[in-house]
């Protein structure tokens, strides 16, 4: 079988070499060769890839510029991180009211499946106009370069070249208004995968200065034990249905090891993707994680429903858990006991000065 195996191979190469094979089947060997190495994919609502490689996005990328708001006081800027890439962050700053304000931080992540959504988009521009306004702090929203073009890990490495560029802190805003002691990620969809990777990142990195105190994930886009096709195609060389960045609940060791004090997961009842909300949710308290994690739940809504109808009263509702994750803290809780210990002494001196008086006037 080998012999006749060897000798066959001989005959195509002589073939080849005289030109004596036929013409005609080479022709259909050169077509199916092409056909397979170009296959058409449809990734509704996102893009589709044509057999010869070109992409069409179903959605136009729109842009509104930077702003200031009157009724919020919000202003906000757009900065260029790394020029060659074209990775840039839009800065949101809230009203200032005293001379050596501090605000709190927020690097804030967008969603759109890895490949669609912008930190100018008007959508992600209003709301982080609100959330900036609500939370009484300053906001980074990050721009990263967009798959498939740019394949993950693309939206990792530039994401974490912002975070590094946070942490320099030279930006007028950040310098002066910012709070490196009160850093928290914030993230919906995809934007909470990354910004769940980007934690896992910044906790393996002891040299990474900024203070994470925590994460708010909402709606997060992380994969289970099944294959996800839009997750395969966009990162070529994953490792797999367990992979760490796509899949954080299979890899519980990793979870124990997040460097922050707290999470809060979002989820809504109608999101395709709650149970695997909820599994990372269960995993990371069964993982011996010291942090306080929580979950919210919105029934009866869609996934990211909070983003396309912002004024909705279930819209405000998760906006107010986001933001009371954000701004409640241990120092204030601190600042409360404090107050209150104080208002006990002075009642306690009053009482005391009180009672020695009256038995002064008695003793007279």
């Amino acid at each position: 079988m080998a012999r006749s195996l060897v000798s066959f191979n001989n005959t195509m190469a002589q073939n080849f070499t005289h030109l004596r094979f036929p013409l005609s089947f080479l022709i259909i060997c050169l077509y199916i060769n092409s056909t397979l190495a170009g296959k058409a994919h449809n990734f509704y609502p996102f893009f589709k890839v044509d057999t010869d490689g070109t992409i069409h996005r179903y959605q136009e990328a729109k842009f509104v510029p930077p702003s200031f708001s009157p009724n919020t006081g919000v202003q906000s800027k757009d900065v260029t991180i790394l020029p060659e890439q074209n990775v840039s962050a839009r800065l949101y700053l809230p009203k200032i009211s005293g001379k050596n304000q501090k605000f709190p931080l927020l690097v804030y992540i967008h969603g759109g499946g890895f490949c669609t959504g912008s930190a100018s988009s008007p959508m992600y521009d209003s709301y982080l106009h609100k959330l900036t306004a609500e939370s009484n702090a300053v906001a980074v929203s990050i721009d990263y370069r967009l798959a498939p073009e740019y394949s993950i890990p693309i939206c990792y490495d530039d994401s974490w070249a912002v975070m590094k560029w946070v942490e320099q802190g030279t930006d007028p805003w950040l310098k002066e208004r910012a709070d490196f002691s009160r850093v928290y990620l914030v993230g919906d969809s995809a934007g909470a995968n990354i910004a769940h990777n980007m934690m896992v990142r910044a906790s393996e990195e002891s040299h990474f200065s900024p203070s994470l105190v925590g994460m708010a994930l909402i709606d997060p886009y992380f994969g289970n034990d099944k294959p996800d096709t839009l997750w395969t195609y966009l990162c070529p060389k994953t490792t797999g249905i367990y992979d760490p960045r796509f899949n954080p609940a299979a890899h519980p060791r990793l979870l124990s090891k997040l460097n922050c004090s707290k999470v809060l997961v979002c989820t809504a009842g109608k999101d395709f993707l709650r149970d695997r909300a909820w599994t990372y949710y269960e995993t990371i308290k069964k993982s011996g994680w010291k942090g306080e994690i929580g979950i919210k739940e919105i029934e009866g809504e869609d996934h990211v429903f909070h983003l396309y109808n912002q004024t909705s009263e279930k819209a405000k509702v998760l906006m107010k858990s986001v933001v009371d994750f954000l701004v409640f803290d241990d120092s204030s809780q601190q600042v409360n006991l404090g107050s209150k210990v104080s208002e006990f002494s002075t009642s306690l001196i009053i009482f005391v000065f009180n009672l020695f008086c009256i038995c002064i006037y008695k003793s007279s």
